[in-house]
């Protein structure tokens, strides 16, 4: 799955193209490198998103095509 749908449908990110435009600004890295929105996500990846000041690091635990609002923060762990 690409990285921006899988932000979208993980719900890291609300939109899909908001999530377009943070690799675009190269806001998004995946395992230490800054990636594309078509970077291909597989499970065992640590993904960083720079939000402003804020940074969120998580590990990828599934992908799903679909995932419903109670299931999406399944999908990660959050690392610190």
């Amino acid at each position: 799955m690409r990285i921006d749908k899988y932000l979208k449908v993980s719900r890291l990110i609300k939109r899909r193209t908001v999530a377009n435009e943070a690799c675009d600004n190269e806001r998004v890295s995946v395992n230490g490198k800054v990636v594309r929105a078509s970077y291909d996500v597989k499970i065992g990846d640590v993904i960083e998103i720079r939000f402003g000041t804020r940074d969120v690091k998580v590990r990828v635990l599934d992908v799903k095509e679909h995932a419903l609002k109670d299931d999406a923060s399944s999908m990660y762990e959050e690392i610190r």
